[in-house]
């Protein structure tokens, strides 16, 4: 916390928001520590005998992924393959195509049930 507190105590709760949401985010990351290990593992027992990209490929569409990537590279001891997996790399406006799709919602009224 910054001593802005002696200039307008509003300055206090807005940073007290914005600490405990970064709090909050961080502890999202951490809870899911656990299955970054897991998929860890699984990566480097299925790449362990032989090297295979195509198992990498749904990693380096995220950030944190590409992490995991990078994690697992050095486990084996193939970081310099790690320009190779870049091309695997869809472009973000690619990305967000792919994974926005439309959705149809609809909606039935049961008119017996309102008029009752």
């Amino acid at each position: 916390m910054l001593p802005f507190y002696r200039i307008r105590i509003w300055i206090l709760i807005i940073q007290g928001i914005i600490a405990l949401y970064l709090f909050v985010t961080a502890g999202k990351l951490f809870a899911t520590w656990d299955e970054k290990k897991r998929k860890i593992k699984f990566l480097v027992a299925k790449n362990h005998t032989e090297f295979r990209s195509e198992t990498f490929e749904v990693f380096m569409q995220a950030p944190c992924g590409r992490l995991v990537v990078k994690s697992v590279l050095s486990e084996l001891g193939k970081s310099d393959e790690y320009r190779n997996l870049l091309k695997l790399k869809k472009p973000f406006l690619k990305a967000v195509k792919d994974n926005c799709t439309p959705v149809k919602t609809v909606v039935h009224i049961n008119e017996k049930a309102l008029s009752g």
